[in-house]
């Protein structure tokens, strides 16, 4: 698994803004366990003898041995790619070292290989307060803190669930293998505690307290995910050089666009994009022990060519002449012209997914996201998290409907609660 985050307070709030954005992502390794070969014991004792004089004796020309922050069994979490990593390095000491799934494939007569027995699990958050509401910061920091506390050990458990896949037999059955409703169960549940904490504060500071969410169990092949508000979730495929968005806005202008009355320029431009219909926490008045709040959730698979693109709305909401684009769209009678003139000056999909595609690492992705959205406005403050798994099944030819199943960005100027 790989992941990277980037975060800026944004052009048009850097002066005396605050961070009101928070993203929390913990990764769980399962496996390596054909990452390893066994070392003649002459190699062995060579190593101790080197480990006793201090010296590794690793090969600085191999990555694998040397920890090379272009390798792949680095510990550097920053290393390679620049994108995070979860690995285990080589002890001189140790009969197991890292080796390449195609050295290894070739070592044993099979020149395609296999790709190495590895399973990850993320748990991720990532909210946004309401900055027209008095702790937006403190709000999305609970939610991330509180949504990620309560699903790491529920991503551990799913992992945990099939050792089989690992050819090892236990006495005792672990835990069952969760369904994906049951996941989704468990993101939904984890939402809700986080809105109780956001309350429990609001009502002991005496203050409002709002945030959007966007959190998730990543596991098996299967992204497991949950949203509140109009921070967002996309697909990006670099096999077939697509972007799926599987979140849809609890917003006032998304409720209008899927209704027909703006068409998708209007929708990014319009007047009231700043309003959201549905949010974690609020005023304190509401029994923290009892609250609730509505959980859109929904499970997709994933692929080795996917990147996963959580963010805020800063991203795509990012410009800030966004009132005058709109007027001049609608008094140019929304032709064709003017509707170019709006995708020019606005983030789109089709440039996040560009962005994705083209950088050379997650970390780049991320910082070029932030970049693109300060280029055209940096309105708010933006925050973007990616992650891949590489070891997951490749792309199929025909790839699914990824497309959010639901039941049901301007000015300078805070985000509001409307009625959902």
């Amino acid at each position: 698994m790989r992941y990277a985050t980037s975060y800026d307070v944004g052009d048009r709030k850097r002066e005396d803004g605050i961070n009101e954005d928070s993203v929390a992502i913990a990764v769980f390794e399962d496996g390596h366990r054909d990452g390893y070969r066994h070392r003649p014991a002459a190699d062995l004792r060579e190593a101790d003898q080197r480990a006793d004089a201090g010296d590794s004796g690793a090969d600085a020309s191999d990555p694998h041995e040397a920890g090379d922050p272009a390798g792949e069994g680095t510990t550097d979490p920053h290393a390679g790619d620049d994108d995070r990593a979860g690995s285990d390095a080589s002890d001189p000491r140790d009969h197991r070292t890292l080796v390449d799934p195609v050295e290894r494939a070739d070592e044993a007569g099979d020149p395609g290989g296999e790709t190495p027995t590895n399973r990850s699990v993320a748990v991720f958050a990532l909210a946004d307060g309401a900055g027209g509401h008095d702790a937006g910061d403190v709000a999305a920091y609970l939610a991330t803190t509180a949504v990620c506390a309560e699903l790491a050990p529920v991503g551990i458990r799913a992992a945990r669930s099939d050792p089989g896949a690992f050819d090892v037999e236990v006495a005792a059955p672990l835990d069952p293998r969760p369904r994906p409703d049951d996941l989704e169960a468990a993101v939904a549940a984890a939402v809700v505690t986080a809105h109780r904490e956001v309350l429990e504060y609001a009502a002991a500071a005496g203050r409002q307290a709002y945030t959007t969410v966007v959190a998730g169990v990543a596991v098996g092949g299967r992204l497991h995910y949950g949203w509140v508000g109009d921070s967002r979730a996309y697909l990006v495929n670099e096999a077939r050089e697509t972007i799926t968005p599987v979140t849809s806005d609890h917003a006032v202008v998304e409720a209008l666009a899927e209704v027909g009355e703006l068409d998708d320029v209007e929708a990014r431009v319009h007047p009231r994009n700043n309003e959201i219909t549905r949010a974690l926490g609020g005023t304190g008045d509401e029994d923290p022990e009892t609250a609730t709040v509505q959980v859109e959730t929904d499970t997709v698979p994933v692929y080795a060519e996917d990147t996963v693109l959580v963010t805020s709305d800063g991203l795509v909401d990012a410009q800030t002449d966004a009132r005058r684009l709109y007027e001049r769209y609608v008094a140019a009678d929304r032709d064709e012209a003017a509707a170019e003139h709006v995708r020019e000056r606005v983030v789109t999909d089709g440039e996040i997914r560009d962005r994705v595609l083209d950088a050379p690492s997650l970390d780049r992705a991320a910082a070029d996201l932030v970049a693109l959205a300060n280029d055209r406005g940096g309105k708010d403050n933006v925050s973007a998290l990616l992650f891949r798994d590489p070891a997951l099944a490749p792309t199929p030819d025909s790839l699914p409907d990824r497309s959010p199943g639901l039941d049901e960005p301007i000015e300078d100027r805070q985000t509001t609660i409307g009625d959902d």
